[in-house]
């Protein structure tokens, strides 16, 4: 079982204690018989079972640092080029900076439309509890004025922010969590609301309590990193696999269904006009037995459907430290090693694996046998599911159920 922290020597240089000090003040599946839309495609039948008879077998105890075949190296991103989705940022300057990662609401439901999830180039969906979702999604190749809203950490959280080397915004967390933190090598990237306009917090007013109305603005990050001797130096981050040419062995998919419980539910529509998946959302619960209802989710700021250009699915393990742990659902969820997958993309899927060669850079995503996946350049969306999760067919519609052990 991987450990439920990381305790290793970050590779960022420290800010100093008194600009941490000044920004924390007021710290307060697819089942058997899919079709190929592929001739000769070499994928096997998607499904868990699959992997078990797949040439590479998932094995939850394999090193990250030794897997079971050699891991392609990826070349730094070419000039210009947003190593994160493979296109150009809106500004060619915005990649002479470090990225920002930023929890975001999902609930309650009322704080709707979230604002900026469209601006982002990747972004995670996980369990945190309660029967509840949240998102975590990075800025480097877009500049958002309004995201949000910004609410509480997770300790899944350490892993994107030293994947991605980002600051890490977020309005506290459970104690053993914020302690954690706060205690650890990443407290010098910790962005927190405070008094003043750095970090660049602001209330929307909207009529929503405080807690549920804490908004970050990138624009003004730069700014307040200046101000305070802040590393927000340009980052050596590995790019991912992109191409818009299609890899071979996919099956068609229309519909993507996430599932963690009666009170959030979501799927992804695949729109062939844009070539892009089309997010919806849980608009109630489903406790009475009532018809799951969707409705778009909708951002803020543009008034735009949230969409992504890649869905991966990845199956990781949740687990807790101690019993009062499990008792009140802090969980961690082990991001490292490696671990199966499913990549959609242009309205196909594929089988995958996921892999964490390095701790401060991106997740590779590879074919069963160790080759490049290459993922559509654009934006990506991360869903979080347990490795006991379950996953079904209805047609071209996949269903991912969430469990946890």
């Amino acid at each position: 079982m991987p450990h439920p922290h990381i305790r290793l020597t970050f590779y960022l240089p420290a800010f100093t204690l008194l600009a941490f000090t000044l920004l924390t003040s007021c710290v307060a599946g697819p089942g058997p018989g899919a079709a190929p839309a592929i001739e000769n495609a070499s994928a096997p039948t998607p499904g868990i079972s699959s992997f078990a008879s797949a040439t590479v077998s998932p094995d939850p105890t394999a090193s990250a640092q030794n897997p079971p075949f050699a891991i392609p190296q990826i070349a730094t991103a070419a000039p210009g080029i947003d190593p994160l989705t493979g296109l150009p940022p809106a500004d060619p300057s915005y990649l002479q900076r470090r990225p920002v990662a930023i929890k975001v609401a999902n609930y309650p439901r009322y704080i709707r439309p979230q604002a900026g999830l469209t601006y982002a180039d990747v972004v995670f969906e996980y369990y945190i509890e309660a029967l509840l979702t949240r998102f975590i999604a990075v800025y480097y190749g877009n500049n958002p004025n309004m995201v949000g809203p910004v609410r509480s950490g997770r300790y899944f959280d350490e892993h994107v922010v030293r994947m991605y080397h980002a600051f890490y915004v977020f309005q506290y967390a459970d104690p053993r969590e914020f302690q954690y933190f706060y205690s650890g090598d990443l407290r010098s990237f910790l962005m927190l609301q405070g008094y003043g306009p750095c970090p660049p917090f602001f209330d929307s007013r909207r009529p929503v309590e405080t807690y549920n109305n804490a908004y970050f603005d990138v624009t003004k990050l730069n700014d307040c990193a200046l101000q305070f001797h802040l590393d927000n130096s340009p980052q050596n981050i590995r790019s991912g696999f992109f191409s818009m040419s299609l890899p071979s062995g996919g099956y068609l998919v229309e519909r993507i269904f996430t599932h963690y419980s009666v009170d959030d539910y979501n799927y992804w529509q695949y729109d062939p006009m844009t070539q892009r998946y089309l997010r919806f959302q849980e608009a109630d619960d489903t406790r009475d037995n009532k018809p799951k209802t969707y409705a778009p989710l909708v951002d803020y700021l543009n008034n735009q459907q949230v969409s992504a250009d890649n869905v991966i699915v990845l199956f990781v393990s949740h687990t807790f430290l101690n019993a009062g742990e499990q008792q009140d659902e802090v969980y961690h969820i082990n991001l490292v090693d490696s671990g199966q997958a499913f990549v959609f993309r242009n309205g196909l899927a594929f089988p995958a694996r996921w892999f964490r060669s390095d701790i401060d850079q991106p997740l590779l995503i590879t074919n069963l046998d160790g080759t490049p996946l290459y993922l559509k350049p654009g934006q990506t969306f991360f869903q979080i599911i347990g490795v006991t999760s379950t996953d079904w067919s209805d047609g071209a519609d996949w269903h991912f159920d969430f469990h946890t052990p």
